[in-house]
């Protein structure tokens, strides 16, 4: 005889999980087929933990027919590798200095350490990954335009046939943000600019910018300016009003890159909240901000919590 061990969440019953299935329904058909971009970084990349319920997030989308695109930074890492081998870790209007000593250092640790263990991460539930970066294939083309910053580069062009081929041959691609310069030489590039700009050229529906945070604030300080939702006009007069974070300022602006160039619905999550992933895209409830296009129905729009999604948050 062999008993059975309950491995459900704590206080979810059966018929709340059969339940929770039945809601999904509606929203899984709405990203089956569909790609989906995935900025992923913060804690949510550096606790083992966090990193595990992102794969098994991505691989659930990925067994219901979405197309998961990872794009992902590294500065912990980079900081560290820097640090290790006396280079000094400079930051200049929220970016960071990258000369072309540090530029070696950054491109070894994006493109090789941490891309190769997102790769291994994924694939141990079957070989689904592949990792690449933007010099593959010249998938991004970038030019160095800020002296301050040294290697750090501005997008000029974004050739997606590489990463589409890997899509249509059912393979997750794993994108690390290094570029190649027009000049030959490598560039470093903002995750979220880069995750943006992939986003609108593979034709995503959908992107999803993973923070440390719950989302956009007006006014950090003030936990009680959370926005919900907001379209891509008034996400302009904030970026232009000078009055958001530094490092929110990058992820605000992609989200509007990516919603003119077609994306549909862009969100910044909370990757610290377990499966905050499939809270944002399977179930009503959203738990960050959502940012939609003006001629949008605006259904991207957060309800309130409702009881399942409070119950896995409040055992998070």
């Amino acid at each position: 005889m062999k008993l059975s061990k309950d491995t459900r969440p704590l206080g979810v019953t059966d018929k709340e999980s059969a339940q929770l299935i039945a809601e999904a329904l509606p929203w899984i058909k709405n990203i089956t087929g569909k790609t989906i971009v995935i900025k992923y970084g913060g804690a949510a990349m550096v606790d083992p933990k966090l990193r595990a319920a992102v794969m098994d997030d991505i691989v659930l989308l990925k067994t219901v027919g979405a197309n998961p695109v990872i794009v992902h930074g590294g500065g912990k890492d980079i900081t560290l590798a820097m640090q290790q081998v006396d280079i000094p870790v400079e930051f200049y209007e929220g970016q960071r200095v990258t000369t072309d000593e540090g530029m070696e250092v950054v491109r070894t640790i994006l493109a090789g350490k941490v891309n190769q263990e997102l790769v291994r991460s994924l694939n141990r539930h079957g070989n689904i990954a592949v990792g690449v970066s933007g010099i593959d294939g010249g998938t991004v083309i970038a030019e160095p335009d800020n002296e301050h910053l040294g290697r750090v580069g501005h997008i000029k062009r974004i050739n997606a046939s590489l990463l589409q081929d890997l899509i249509d041959a059912d393979y997750i691609p794993i994108i690390a943000s290094v570029a190649i310069g027009n000049d030959g030489g490598y560039c470093n590039i903002n995750a979220d600019v880069m995750a943006g700009e992939i986003a609108a050229a593979v034709g995503a529906t959908k992107i999803l910018f993973l923070t440390d945070v719950d989302g956009l604030y007006l006014d950090f300080d003030n936990k009680d300016s959370l926005v919900s939702q907001l379209a891509t006009g008034e996400a302009r007069d904030l970026i232009d009003g000078g009055t958001l974070s530094s490092g929110m300022i990058p992820k605000l602006q992609s989200c509007v890159h990516a919603l003119e160039g077609g994306v549909r619905s862009a969100y910044i999550v909370n990757g610290t909240i377990p499966h905050a992933i499939l809270l944002e895209l399977l179930t009503l409830s959203g738990v960050g901000t959502a940012v939609y296009a003006e001629e949008s129905d605006a259904e991207s729009a957060h309800a309130p919590l409702g009881n399942f999604a409070a119950k896995l948050l409040e055992n998070k």
